[in-house]
Formats: C-alpha cells, structure tokens, sequence
C-alpha cells in the first residue's frame, strides 16, 4: 500500500511528465493546424482551428520537386553514412572489445578524445580538405564526415556490448570451425543486433538533422538536404506563413515516422546495454 509521500512523489512526477509531453506537442500541434490555415487566420486566431481548412497549403508541397528532392537526398546520405559508420565501427568495436594487442588503449583513445572535438571548429580545415580532394557538391562530401564524427561514439557502445559476449560463445564457434571473421559475422553481429539497432537510429538521426555540413558542402541546389530546403523555402516564402509552418510539419514527417518504427529498437538497446553495463 502507498504511503502519503510514495503518492505525493507519483503526482509530481505525473506533473512533471505531463510538462515535457505538452512542451513538445503543442508547437507540433501549433505547425500542424497552422499549417490548415491562410496567413489572415493565422494573425486573427493563431491558436484557434481553421475556419475554413486550408488544404491546399499541403498538397501544394507534396507535388513540389522542392519537397521530393530534398526528400531524397537525406534519405540517400543518411543511409549510406549509417552504413559506412556502423560498419567500420562495428569491426573496429571487434577488435577493441575482442583482441589484446599493444597501444589498443591508446587507440582507443583517440576515438574517445573524438567526442570532445566540435565540429564546428573543424569545418574550415574540412571545407579546405573536401575542395582539395575534389568532393565539393559531392555527397560523399557530406557522407564521409559526417560517419568520421560518428565513429568515437558508435565504437564506445558496440566495444562495451562486444565485450559482454561470453568468451565461452567464441571458443565454442572456433571449435565449429569458424575463423575470427566467421565468428564476427554470423555469431557476434545477430547477437548484437539491440546495439547495432541502437547506434543505427542515433546515426540516421544526427545525419537527418545535421545543417551545417551540408549548406558548405553543397553549392548546387539539386543536392540540397530537407533542413537546407526549409531555409530555403522559408526565404521563399517568408511572406506565407502557413505555407511555411506546412513545409516544416512535412519535413518533419519521416524522421518521426522512422523514430516510431525503430523506437522499440532504440529503447530496447539502450536498456540492453545498461543492464549489462
């Protein structure tokens, strides 16, 4: 049975979720309707629900190449760098996790000390090096950068999960007959698949958000990513605030869709690896 304080803290933690849930929703809720409005409405009653609905806002957008292209290309670049990132750290995590050899401490270090490095100090020597190597409005420009600032992380948590894999598994899969690599592929990645969902999902999200390296990779506007379509559109139309507020909830669209699909995925991971942690 509850006492008196396990019932006031239940409240206050009740209170507290019922916070952080409305600061989230209601700007989603406020671009969603706003964008069913014109720009009359939004002035007169911005809270209120639109009198008429103005459709048109939408799917204006949604027969737009405006929309599509961009679509595409952040879909194209976060894949392809969530592959690059996971698998290199996913063999690099291997070998740290599973191998002693002299200066892995040190070397892992280096991917640590990663994480203290900020990006933005880096994009001028970056865009100096991406035009010398002739990768300018390139998106392996944007593709290999962005999976080089996700190794030191994605290698921290698929090295601590790799390590809780029992040795006995290993010796037993080498008795099977299985090489290191055999071992690698068909034993340790399935069992790592909480974690390597995990640092996938986290991959996918800072490359769907990320604005910076793109707008200084990327001059030609046909490899323009969503976040740069939305300056864009938004310098556009800066005068139509509904058309505006309507871009942005479609842009916003798949990232969430994706983030429902692989939410068990990421929850799941990250409970994984602390527990065993």
């Amino acid at each position: 049975m509850k006492t008196g304080a396990a019932r006031v803290k239940g409240v206050v933690l009740q209170v507290i979720v019922w916070v952080i849930a409305a600061v989230i929703i209601v700007p989603i809720a406020f671009g969603v309707i706003g964008g069913f409005k014109d720009n009359a409405q939004l002035s007169e009653n911005p809270f209120g629900l639109p009198s008429p609905w103005v459709a048109s806002n939408y799917t204006d957008i949604l027969v737009s190449e405006n929309f599509w292209r961009p679509l595409f290309n952040s879909t194209l670049i976060a894949l392809v760098t969530t592959f690059v990132t996971v698998g290199v750290s996913a063999m690099a995590g291997y070998v740290f996790a599973r191998y002693a050899f002299r200066g892995r401490e040190f070397i892992f270090t280096l991917f640590t000390i990663g994480l203290m490095f900020p990006f933005a100090v880096a994009i001028l020597p970056l865009f100096i090096l991406l035009r010398t190597m002739g990768l300018l409005n390139n998106p392996l420009g944007v593709i290999l950068p962005q999976a080089a600032f996700g190794l030191p992380v994605t290698i921290i948590i698929l090295r601590s999960f790799f390590r809780t894999i029992p040795a006995e598994v290993e010796e037993a899969a080498i008795l099977d007959g299985c090489t290191p690599f055999g071992f690698f592929w068909r034993v340790l990645l399935p069992m790592a698949r909480p974690a390597l969902a995990t640092v996938s999902v986290l991959a996918i999200v800072a490359s769907w958000n990320n604005f910076m390296l793109p707008l200084v990779v990327f001059n030609d506007p046909s490899w323009w990513t969503i976040p740069i379509g939305v300056r864009q559109f938004q310098g556009q139309y800066s005068d139509d605030t509904a058309r505006v507020l309507a871009y942005v909830v479609l842009a916003m669209v798949p990232a969430l869709g994706f983030y429902a699909v692989a939410e068990r995925q990421l929850i799941g991971g990250l409970a994984t690896g602390a527990t065993k942690g």
